[in-house]
Formats: structure tokens, sequence, C-alpha cells
């Protein structure tokens, strides 16, 4: 062979080689499109949300249908924790998971996460407009005890006042902020987290996850509908 042909080999080969890796390894979309999909779902009001062991609503839970509409595949819900979850993810006993997952889990390296389909943060809520903005330095805030925000707001100046029940507070309160509306508060800009929201699937099953990701793509507007309807007080 001379040198120009082992160039052209060298050249070609790869390609081929590229070509003969499975997109999907176990088949995922084709084997769900018309047929059924096996979504574990664990509690994370609102984005999933249960009555027993059978999802009733929730911003993921309203999402799957849809796409599962969408490529003519019934639904088959496994409910259970995330540990749970994630291990028959990994074990390919599930094709997909959600619960209010972020983009910071630590269980990224053994399953595959989608872009994110939505960026929420939590906020310290002010009553007053003229507020936003404003230092919150020695301002009483309100936020449930128990919880990673009462942490976090522990982190500022704010004089922190822990309540059982955020809705119950008066004046300035660090929600998330799907709860702005509901509790008639303004954005105060002041950031305690931002969470960049995911949902897993198998590793490896690429046209399972680019045809999830191009249904989730370019739905914010009735993302954020779903998410002031399913997170309202």
């Amino acid at each position: 062979m001379g040198p120009v042909a082992r160039i052209l080999a060298l050249l070609v080969l790869p390609a081929l080689v590229a070509c003969g890796i499975p997109r999907d390894p176990e088949v995922t979309l084709e084997r769900v499109t018309g047929g059924t999909m096996r979504v574990g779902v664990t509690e994370a009001d609102p984005f999933t949300i249960l009555e027993g062991d059978e999802p009733t609503g929730g911003v993921e839970v309203l999402l799957v249908e849809e796409f599962a509409d969408s490529i003519d595949s019934e639904i088959e819900w496994i409910t259970g924790s995330e540990e749970e979850l994630f291990a028959a993810l990994e074990v390919r006993e599930l094709d997909l998971v959600i619960g209010g997952l972020t983009s910071t889990n630590p269980w990224s390296a053994k399953v595959t996460f989608t872009h994110p389909y939505l960026t929420t943060f939590a906020t310290v809520g002010v009553p007053e407009q003229e507020q936003q903005g404003e230092d919150i330095a020695g301002m009483e805030v309100a936020v449930e005890k128990g919880t990673d925000l009462a942490g976090l707001l522990g982190e500022t100046d704010a004089e922190v006042a822990l309540v059982d029940d955020i809705a119950l507070a008066d004046g300035a309160a660090a929600v998330e902020n799907w709860l702005l509306d509901d509790l008639g508060l303004y954005d105060s800009d002041v950031r305690l987290k931002e969470s960049d929201h995911v949902m897993a699937i198998q590793l490896g099953e690429n046209d399972f996850l680019t045809t999830l990701e191009r249904f989730l793509l370019h739905r914010e507007d009735h993302i954020e509908s779903l998410l002031d309807r399913e997170g309202a007080l």
C-alpha cells in the first residue's frame, strides 16, 4: 500500500468505526416509542407530587406525561427514594428518573443528566417594591426552620426569624422564586442559591437523550406556567 493509500485508510477507518457505534446500546428510544417507559419518581414538590405510590401532579410529572404522548408511550411509574431510583437506573431497570434533580447531584458520574431545562433561584422576598435592591443587613427575614434556606440565610447579615410555615410569616421571607407572587413579595435581588433542573437517564442512551432534550427545548414559557401553577401555596 502506497503512502497516499495509507493516509486515506487512516482517515476513513475512524469514520467507519464511528458509524458502527450504536447510539442507544439498550435501544431505549426504540423500545419505549409505541411501548412502555419505566419512570422512577421521588417526591419533590412542586416538581413531583405523590399521593401514596401514585404521582398526581408536579411540573416534571406533567412534562413526562406530555413527552410520553409525543412518542406514543405508556408510562410505568415506579416510586422510591432518590438512592433507590438511581441504583435501579444505573443497572438499567429504569429508563428515566425525575424528582427535582439538579445538575450538582452526585450521581452525575454514574447516570446521564439532560441539559438543564429550567433554572430557579432562592431569594429574599420583600413586602415593598421600593425595597428591591435594598441591603438586607439587619433586616428581619423569615425562613422555614430545618431547611437549606435557613442555613444559607444564616450566612448573611439578615436577622433570621425561624418559622414553621412560611405561608404564615409576615414581612420579608427567604423563599424559592415561584412563591413570591403567592406571598405578595417582591424579589430583593439577594440570591441565596440557584438551581439548574435536570432529568436523569441511563448512561450512553444518546438517541433517547437527544429526543427528550429536543422535547424540552424552547418550552420555557410552558414550563414557567406549569411552575407557577404547581408551585402555588
